[in-house]
């Protein structure tokens, strides 16, 4: 089974506004947003698997914690407002309607935060269900991104339960009362922070021989961002840092990956990996966790028009 070849070709555009030094309108020397770079944020929060509404406020609690450090993104899990491991609920029209009000509470949160924000949900489209990230800015839904490949080995029973993204017939969908692009195939480029455009995958996304953040980082994308909801594994740790440094150093892109956590698995792991280099953070046992890290935007100028 093939996905789709072409590149990226659809961009949304939003303004990010800095409401303190690290503002790139004010242009302070001190602001690592006056020398080409972006600070960006991993955020795992813990899970209570069906329960969306618990777990889209604590989503939004550590959306808030990355605004208020001037993030310019945050990205969580795969799934992270249903729960990745629910197997059948995700056919339950009472799961995906508590999705779609825990959605609701986090886009409204988002009306007073700086950053963008990338949460995973299951939604309902083309008389389907998709695994999705969800993108949002200010209040609004940006866009939403459904999962390419859909694992189907060992521990993984996806297409059981999910439609990938070369089955979507729409390539636009309506959430929450808003008409927004539907497509692996999107780019999210911010005019208020020249050089920053961010692609979207989720997971087995980056696991494939041609990955479609590939095709993201040639139509442009500067920053990479992957929903995951990988489980531990024995010696699966070392190859996602490695996993996820290759490809940032294939696509001269900063590359930032995150998975599930504390609720959903027995441990949760965060990897934000820049060129041919990673970062890993340690998580400690409490109800959330957070990793941030500062990438340059200006990464993969070659790709950008001028």
């Amino acid at each position: 089974m093939r996905a789709p070849v072409h590149p990226a070709r659809r961009t949304v555009r939003c303004y990010i506004h800095m409401s303190s030094q690290d503002s790139p309108g004010k242009r302070d020397f001190f602001s690592l947003y006056s020398h080409g770079f972006a600070r960006v944020a991993a955020a795992v929060p813990r899970v209570r698997i069906a329960e969306p509404e618990f777990n889209a406020e604590r989503t939004i609690e550590l959306a808030r914690r990355a605004s208020a450090e001037h993030a310019a993104l945050v990205t969580f899990p795969e799934l992270g407002l249903s729960g990745y491991s629910i197997e059948d609920l995700f056919h339950q029209q009472a799961l995906l309607d508590g999705v779609l009000e825990g959605l609701a509470a986090v886009r409204a949160a988002t009306a007073e935060l700086e950053s963008l924000v990338v949460v995973g949900a299951p939604l309902r489209a083309d008389s389907g269900v998709f695994n999705t990230a969800v993108v949002l800015h200010r209040g609004h839904v940006l866009g939403v991104v459904p999962k390419s490949y859909l694992p189907e080995y060992h521990e993984f029973y996806e297409k059981r339960h999910f439609r990938a993204a070369r089955d979507a017939v729409s390539d636009e969908i309506g959430v929450l009362g808003e008409q927004v692009p539907f497509g692996s195939r999107l780019l999210f480029a911010c005019r208020d922070l020249p050089g920053l455009c961010v692609h979207v995958e989720i997971c087995e996304d980056v696991w494939v021989p041609i990955p479609p953040s590939t095709y993201g980082a040639v139509a442009g994308a500067t920053v990479l961002v992957n929903l995951s909801g990988s489980p531990v594994t024995v010696a699966r740790a070392s190859y996602r840092r490695l996993l996820c440094a290759s490809q940032s150093g294939r696509t001269i892109s900063g590359y930032v990956y995150t998975a599930a956590g504390l609720g959903e698995h027995d441990l949760g792991h965060q990897i934000a990996s820049l060129s041919a280099s990673s970062l890993s953070a340690n998580l400690p046992t409490s109800n959330s966790a957070r990793s941030a890290m500062s990438l340059p935007t200006a990464a993969a100028a070659a790709m950008l028009p001028p």
